[in-house]
């Protein structure tokens, strides 16, 4: 069991989105959720330049699957913005205090 657990953390899921050039830049989804009373579905992502470094750039997008296909949306809407990020701060809090009682 140990190593499917190692071997887990060693994978994560990247995606590719491209810039405004069309260049296109390599992210790893640290957390997907779904928001509590809507259907639309969430991802946050890091650069994969910086996933090792402490820094603050997390980005988030709304998101549908179809298939083998993955659509990302800006979140333009402050008042999605706000549920979005109040979603994402409680689920890291909540991940932060299952890891001490450990």
């Amino acid at each position: 069991m140990t190593n499917e657990h190692i071997g887990m953390e060693e994978e994560p899921e990247i995606i590719y989105i491209p810039d405004d050039e069309g260049n296109e830049e390599e992210f790893e989804v640290i957390m997907k959720f779904e928001v509590d009373g809507s259907d639309a579905k969430y991802m946050m992502v890091v650069p994969v330049e910086t996933a090792d470094e402490e820094t603050d750039e997390v980005y988030a997008f709304r998101f549908e699957e179809d298939g083998d296909d993955l659509k990302l949306y800006m979140i333009e809407d402050d008042e999605e913005w706000n549920i979005v990020e109040e979603t994402f701060n409680t689920l890291v809090d909540e991940l932060d205090g299952s890891n001490e009682n450990d």
